[in-house]
């Protein structure tokens, strides 16, 4: 069953619209269970009914026209139990509901089961048969477990099946929306550009090309398979002489794969169908690893993962041939199935407009650098169809987590107002630059900046603020093909030093690991968020923290103002043995003449070990940082990256509020400075916590600085402590964010904070 499981799931990923999917579906469960008819009802919540929006079995031209009204009908009775229902004599059971059109009265027997996503029911997927019995224990088994795993491809399903797909985008006064999560803020109108890993089959995107284009894509890809077959013929020449004559027939069996007609074939009728090579490549390689995984004999049914490497082969060949310095037109939406923060910075940061991903979670480095860029980003927007997207003009809302494909006219205008609204709010906050962030009370905050490259550094300079308080040294290394060399990160790090020469600088040591990976440097790990990352590396690696840390080093030269961070630590040690390393690199930059300084050191508390051991590890350093985004992670056993957990990662969870009670109370009592960075400090409801728990420095994104400062200025410590004492008894992260909310709304002039809405 596992092996057809997969076989299914694989064949839905593949599809290349939702209609197809859909009729794979009810297909593939129809010749599985061996049973004469399957259809496959969608939920649609906005008109309270449930639509067929695939069948077989029935009589023709129904899909789409057969609606039943929620708790109508045996359909209704499995979406309102949501367990399956299983039906020796159907047309007898009170709940039947009969449609002359759909031609069912033949069937005696049913079997229907929910399509559960994320606690909401999202389809019912059913079977019937003639003769007059109960489906046994293994066939409902089996369709439980194929609707368990096709939920997320079906999530957005009814908005597709409503709309008819030749009119998708030409109704500009119909306007589609999608919802996602709301990733970082802003609204952006623009013109999709599609983004996918060029070197990962899986991702290549489904596209339509003209007739015209048919035999250029067809040359395209003769002629990456010609270079596949030469390089495997280099490569056995270069071996022939060093490896035994059985390790060598593997060579002589990917060419002959390549000789024959299996994959060129199969690619050429594809791109008749106008499917551009790259997708044709891909549907090719998945039909025949399917067709090999389904043969019995093990070795044979191995040779499905020679045709998966040879098509990574040829597919890179094929990408070398397109144009990868790609056209971004001055108003670009990204767009991807999983857009990473490295993609971010391929496109020119004037003209990119926003990001939308499929997957992905809120606290993902996707909606961190987002934010970092003052760029709105959706994410998590299941079931959005890419293949249909490219060169499409779309409108998202970063405050709502929604995306309006081909917006109306109106829409634009609604989404214009408020974007000269949000400027003429940021005009008025920006006076306040000059200004310190001092509470009512006369508590200063030092309001520092969180930046991601160079390139953020006059936006930083522009807002006046305390100095940086988190800068990550990993995408200079995500960005490379390899280790950058010292003097190319001291020329970066100097940058930014001499960009702040007065205030301070806190430079994190590269932080990667978990979900931040290096293409050169080879981190596979099971559990990645608790494996090797952070400061273990490094300290497994002293040439490379070695050579980081005289980096920073030289590049302090003549200033005083570098801190370095370090990251992960659980371990008093780690503090330790760090320390010993910048000792050492001290030692050695001082010998070669630079004029440095002894650095700042500060230690991350973002383990519920760190927190624990708070006051020990504040002995040793010189501050604290308390990285909220991973320390809620850790303390809620949720993965920040996962949108099926999303929920569960809650910041006023009362566990994280007594973490972050317990390390400014540590920090206080030794004496030294505490500042938290992530997402906690731009939210201006969290803010209120933190300065009731009196953190000396918050580090947030550019666009949070005035809104918080302007904050600041209008609270008061004393009362923020009053509402803290209130709410550090609640049961639920919920309760703690809901008072917190109508707190700051009962503050006359304070409402406005809150996020915007768009009315559509």
């Amino acid at each position: 069953m596992l092996h057809l499981l997969r076989e299914i799931v694989q064949e839905v990923n593949e599809a290349r619209d939702l209609q197809e999917m859909l009729h794979i579906m009810v297909n593939r469960v129809a010749e599985s269970i061996q049973t004469e008819a399957s259809g496959l009802y969608l939920v649609d919540k906005q008109n309270q009914q449930y639509i067929l929006a695939a069948a077989r079995g029935f009589k023709p031209n129904i899909e789409g026209n057969i609606s039943l009204k929620f708790s109508q009908g045996l359909v209704g009775l499995v979406a309102e139990r949501e367990e399956p229902i299983n039906v020796e004599d159907a047309l007898n059971h009170p709940h039947y509901h009969f449609f002359p059109e759909m031609g069912e009265e033949i069937y005696q027997s049913f079997l229907g089961v929910p399509i559960i996503y994320q606690r909401e029911l999202v389809g019912i997927i059913i079977v019937q048969q003639r003769e007059k019995r109960k489906f046994k224990e293994q066939e409902v088994a089996f369709l439980v477990t194929i609707a368990a795993q096709l939920g997320s491809s079906i999530v957005h399903a009814p908005q597709q099946i409503l709309i008819k797909r030749d009119s998708f985008y030409e109704e500009a006064h119909q306007p589609t929306k999608w919802l996602g999560k709301a990733a970082a803020p802003g609204l952006g109108i623009g013109t999709v550009v599609i983004s996918y890993n060029p070197n990962d089959l899986e991702s290549v995107p489904y596209f339509l090309i003209e007739d015209k284009e048919k035999e250029k894509e067809w040359l395209k890809f003769k002629e990456a398979l010609n270079k596949t077959k030469q390089d495997l013929r280099e490569v056995k020449q270069r071996w022939c002489a060093k490896l035994p004559d059985t390790e060598m027939v593997l060579f002589d069996a990917y060419l002959q794969i390549l000789e024959s007609d299996h994959i060129s074939l199969s690619v050429k009728n594809l791109i008749e169908e106008r499917h551009w090579a790259p997708w044709a490549l891909k549907k090719t390689i998945g039909r025949l690893t399917r067709k090999f995984q389904a043969i019995e004999d093990d070795y044979l049914s191995e040779r499905a993962y020679d045709f998966v490497d040879l098509g990574h082969r040829i597919l890179g060949h094929l990408q070398r041939q397109e144009d990868l310095i790609k056209h971004y037109p001055n108003d670009t939406i990204l767009v991807g199935e999983e857009i990473s923060a490295a993609c971010l910075t391929d496109v020119p940061h004037h003209k990119l407009k926003g990001v939308v991903s499929v997957k992905g979670s809120i606290n993902s480095h996707l909606s961190i650098f987002a934010k970092a860029m003052g760029i709105p980003a959706v994410i998590g927007v299941t079931g959005l169809p890419l293949c249909k997207l490219n060169e499409q003009t779309v409108a998202i809302d970063g405050f709502q987590g929604e995306v309006y494909v081909h917006p109306s006219h109106h829409l634009i205008q609604v989404f214009n107002q408020q974007v000269s609204q949000d400027k003429a709010n940021s005009i008025e906050l920006d006076k306040l630059n000059l200004l310190p962030a001092v509470t009512l009370d006369n508590r200063k905050i030092h309001l520092m900046m969180n930046i991601e490259l160079n390139s953020d550094m006059h936006v930083a300079l522009n807002c006046r603020s305390d100095g940086i308080g988190l800068y990550r040294t990993e995408l200079p290394f995500m960005v490379k093909d390899r280790f950058p060399g010292e003097e190319e990160q001291a020329f970066i790090y100097a940058k930014l030093l001499k960009s702040f020469s007065t205030k301070p600088v806190v430079i994190r040591i590269l932080d990667i690991g978990g979900d931040k990976f290096l293409p050169y440097f080879p981190m596979e790990e099971k559990n990645a968020f608790l494996g090797w990352r952070g400061i273990r590396v490094m300290l497994d690696h002293p040439d490379i923290f070695l050579q980081q840390l005289r980096a920073l080093l030289k590049a302090s030269s003549g200033l005083t103002n570098l801190h370095i961070l370090l990251p992960m630590i659980t371990h008093l040690s780690e503090v330790e043995e760090s320390i010993l390393f910048i000792k050492q690199a001290y030692e050695e930059v001082k010998e070669e003449g630079y004029d440095i300084i002894y650095p700042k050191i500060g230690a991350m508390i973002e383990t519920p070990a760190a927190v624990y051991c708070a006051e020990t590890i504040a002995k040793k350093v010189d501050f604290l940082s308390v990285g909220a985004n991973d320390l809620t992670q850790y303390i809620l056993a949720a993965d920040r990256n996962n949108q099926k957990i999303a929920n569960l990662y809650d910041c006023f969870h009362p566990s994280v509020l007594w973490a972050l009670e317990h390390i400014a109370h540590c920090a206080k009592k030794i004496g030294k400075p505490v500042s938290l960075c992530g997402e906690m400090a731009n939210d201006p409801i969290t803010l209120i916590i933190l300065l009731a728990l009196e953190f000396d420095s918050l580090s947030v994104y550019p666009g949070s600085l005035s809104k918080l400062k302007w904050l600041i200025r209008h609270l008061s410590v004393h009362q923020s402590k009053m509402w803290y004492q209130i709410v550090k008894s609640f049961d639920t992260g919920s309760m703690v964010k809901q008072y917190l909310e109508n707190a700051l709304l009962k503050e006359a002039g304070l409402g406005w904070v809150k996020k915007s809405k768009v009315s559509v």
